[in-house]
């Protein structure tokens, strides 16, 4: 065995002795195999620490680890294998460039790694947010999701630009010289991060929320670095720039808990004092038995004589802030309303003119 492979090393293929080309075959099948090994262990890993622990947060680290691992083996794998044949300058000359690019492979290889954790722990803590009553987490969770992972790909590219030969200090320097340019070019994106910050910190408003704000009205669907995503009732998006919202004033609307109903109802000057004391009481109990109505704070009270009826004014509450409810609320109390001064036999008043004709003219 020892003989035949010391004859192994006087043939040679492209310069390179068999013996060579065989321990690199031998090493490239290990790395093939011993990925799919790698990513079926961290598969049944993930399976048994699952059914064993409550947290979740060790599935998050090796489910990110799992993909990430099998490339790295991968390159690793290749490395060792082109240093196993080690061919000769003549003909492959570019061993430093392979050892580079390697380097470089494994950085990125780092730095998916860092994402696919990054991920997974967004997931985790977005999960967990949405059981709390806060929606200041439910925010933040994604915004520092974004933060991170710009990190991530600006370091990722300074330490592999290292690694390629280029200058990071010089880099650094020359940002230096040219930041006032970068920050003049770039301040209303700097205002709109700054803008997004002070949102999340004061939060005049949540996802979800229907708000006013200017000339904007409609549901917020997204909080990013630049601008807010809202979307109109009438479908359409609307994409506000943070350092402008942040400077407005916003009304949210779904802030409230309940919803106000302010009206008047106009009867004929035919109406009583007697007949208007019923009615007026006749709308208290109407408002007082109604259970969508808010029992905190109501007014029914004759404020007003106009010029063509006589007004009452009705001012309460819907127990219930959601838009349908409170239309149907409005409905039944209008229809009650309707019903009691039927049986009253009082009528509504309308914009009426009378003429009263003194005399007549009468010609020869």
């Amino acid at each position: 065995m020892i003989e035949a492979w010391g004859e192994l090393q006087h043939v040679m293929f492209l310069d390179i002795p068999a013996s060579r080309w065989i321990a690199a075959l031998l090493i490239l099948f290990i790395t093939i195999v011993g990925r799919q090994s790698l990513l079926w262990l961290f598969a049944r890993l993930t399976r048994s620490i699952a059914s064993r622990t409550a947290t979740h947060l060790d599935n998050v680290l090796l489910d990110a680890a799992g993909k990430p691992a099998g490339w790295l083996l991968y390159v690793l794998g290749i490395l060792a294998t082109l240093h196993v044949l080690n061919p000769p300058e003549s003909i492959f000359p570019l061993m430093p460039l392979v050892d580079s690019i390697g380097r470089i492979l494994s950085l990125a290889n780092a730095a998916w790694f860092l994402w696919r954790l990054i991920d997974g722990l967004s997931a985790h803590l977005s999960a967990r947010a949405a059981q709390t009553d806060s929606t200041l987490d439910d925010q933040l969770v994604p915004f520092v999701t974004k933060t991170l992972k710009i990190f991530i790909v600006i370091t990722a590219v300074l330490v592999i630009a290292q690694n390629m030969g280029y200058s990071i200090s010089g880099l650094i320097a020359s940002l230096g010289i040219g930041g006032i340019a970068v920050a003049m070019a770039a301040r209303d994106t700097i205002a709109n991060v700054f803008g997004s910050i002070m949102i999340l910190v004061d939060r005049p408003f949540a996802i979800g929320d229907w708000i006013k704000a200017g000339d904007f009205e409609g549901v917020v669907e997204e909080i990013g670095f630049r601008s807010t995503r809202i979307r109109t009732f009438e479908h359409t998006l609307v994409n506000v720039p943070n350092s402008l919202l942040a400077n407005m004033v916003i009304d949210n609307i779904d802030a409230r808990s309940k919803r106000r109903i302010k009206m008047r109802i106009g009867l004929t000057y035919s109406t009583t004092p007697e007949q208007m004391q019923q009615a007026i009481e006749g709308i208290e109990a109407i408002l007082e038995k109604h259970p969508g109505v808010d029992q905190d704070f109501k007014l029914v009270k004759f404020d007003e004589f106009t010029d063509s009826s006589l007004s009452i004014f009705l001012y309460y509450f819907s127990a219930s802030k959601n838009w349908a409810d409170y239309l149907q609320v409005r409905q039944e109390v209008n229809k009650r309303i309707m019903h009691l001064l039927e049986s009253m036999q009082l009528d509504f008043a309308f914009p009426t003119r009378t003429l009263h004709v003194q005399g007549s003219l009468s010609g020869e």
